[in-house]
């Protein structure tokens, strides 16, 4: 099995072959605006390389254009099996291999944040953006790597750090902690970053086997932290102490987030990788590809514990109208009354962000929200079939939440086990002649 880098271009030469369809564009596009509205065209359609005026460098986004994008670079046929593919990373033998040496890959450009590349997105955001971006800190034996948006103002740069494992490693190291910032690698190394396992569990140890093949790392020169050696771009700097202001910034409800007091990223070396074209990787913020990288996850763990209660579960779906983050449905083949209410708290546990569940039969598909509507209006009973979970711990993005605090609402839109056969769908049989 060969061992790869993890680059942009990797990526590239596995989707050609997997048929996604890669768009090279002509022309010049500025950090302002005109990128963003050139990514937002071909959201959902297909993958595009292009460059922008302020910046030597290619950019690359839509990398990730869809579902079936996903399972090809996945190598998988169903959700079935991207979900146990997704699930069992982290169970799976580490095949990171270290041993890369920074200095054959990368070269020093130099520091401070006039070298990120940025963009800005949408016109109220609170300055330029990198939304790839993946920090990498270690602390003793602890290694984490996340997914973070990183504000560009005109003297400073600013880290959203949401409170879960680089949030405990930056408390531990008293407020300020070495970090790696990797820009630019194969989106399946995203993804890993995008998972969310135990604190001490190192995502970047999932990315082979998503990949499929051993992952090359590099140890940075100031602080010796791994990143993968196909990085287009490794920042060496510290989070921290000081914090500035942070957004708005457009999530995955595109919405604008709330401003807030974040980290500090003080830039001290900047490094580009001169064995591959460095490509800078750009996501629309709530776009397709922002949606499945953050919400695709979490839909394998929903699918994982639901399948814990009850035997046959036909479909998961985290649907695109809440950014794939905060509502869910769910197909069953329900062999009990309640199962469907079993179903729907075990996805809560599974996603403590979800505000709402819909449990549907077997014969609904949750990619058709008119099936999932038409379930709804015809086998929901409200006084059965809704529960209301109040004052629940839910999603800092749910605008309608106080102090992150949400009602939760699970509705059962499964036919009675008793009188299956009155809610029995007509189908027309095909018949040639």
């Amino acid at each position: 099995m060969p061992i790869v880098d993890g680059s942009i271009e990797e990526y590239m030469d596995v989707a050609r072959s997997r048929g996604v369809e890669i768009r090279e564009l002509e022309g010049t596009y500025s950090r302002l605006y005109e990128a963003a509205s050139l990514i937002s065209k071909f959201d959902g359609k297909s993958t595009i390389m292009f460059h922008v005026r302020e910046y030597s460098y290619p950019f690359i986004a839509n990398t990730i254009y869809s579902r079936k994008t996903l399972y090809s670079l996945l190598g998988v046929e169903d959700d079935r099996e991207a979900y146990t593919l997704v699930t069992g990373a982290e169970k799976a033998e580490n095949t990171m291999i270290m041993g890369g040496e920074f200095n054959s890959y990368f070269e020093r450009i130099g520091e401070g944040i006039e070298h990120l590349p940025a963009l800005k997105y949408y016109e109220r955001d609170g300055g330029l953006y990198l939304t790839s971006s993946i920090i990498i800190a270690c602390l003793q034996d602890v290694c984490n790597a996340s997914v973070h948006r990183i504000m560009v103002a005109e003297d400073y740069a600013a880290v959203r750090v949401v409170p879960r494992q680089l949030y405990s490693l930056l408390e531990r190291a008293g407020g300020s902690l070495r970090v790696a910032v990797v820009v630019g690698v194969d989106p399946r190394i995203l993804l890993a970053s995008s998972m969310n396992p135990p604190l001490g569990v190192f995502e970047i140890e999932l990315a082979p086997t998503l990949i499929g093949s051993p992952l090359r790392l590099c140890k940075t020169p100031l602080y010796g932290l791994p990143v993968p050696c196909g990085s287009s771009m490794v920042i060496e700097g510290r989070l921290g102490p000081e914090r500035r202001r942070e957004g708005p910034f457009t999530d995955l409800l595109r919405l604008y987030d709330t401003v807030r007091e974040e980290p500090v990223l003080h830039v001290e070396s900047v490094y580009i990788n001169r064995v591959y074209e460095p490509f800078i990787h750009a996501i629309l913020p709530g776009g397709i590809e922002h949606m499945l990288l953050m919400g695709f996850p979490r839909e394998a763990a929903i699918y994982n514990a639901v399948s814990r209660v009850v035997p046959n579960v036909l479909k998961v779906r985290l649907t695109q109208g809440s950014g794939m983050w905060l509502h869910a449905v769910i197909s069953i083949r329900k062999l009990h009354e309640g199962d469907a209410k079993n179903a729907a708290f075990a996805a809560f546990a599974a996603h403590p962000s979800l505000k709402g569940v819909v449990v549907v039969d077997d014969d609904i598909d949750p990619d058709d929200m008119l099936q999932v509507e038409w379930a709804i209006a015809t086998r929901l009973q409200a006084g059965r079939g809704l529960a209301v979970i109040p004052y629940a711990r839910g999603s800092s993005l749910d605008p309608s939440a106080r102090g992150g605090v949400t009602d939760k609402v699970v509705i059962d839109a499964t036919a009675p086990l008793e009188e299956r056969d009155k809610y029995t769908r007509p189908v027309i049989p095909h018949r040639r002649g």
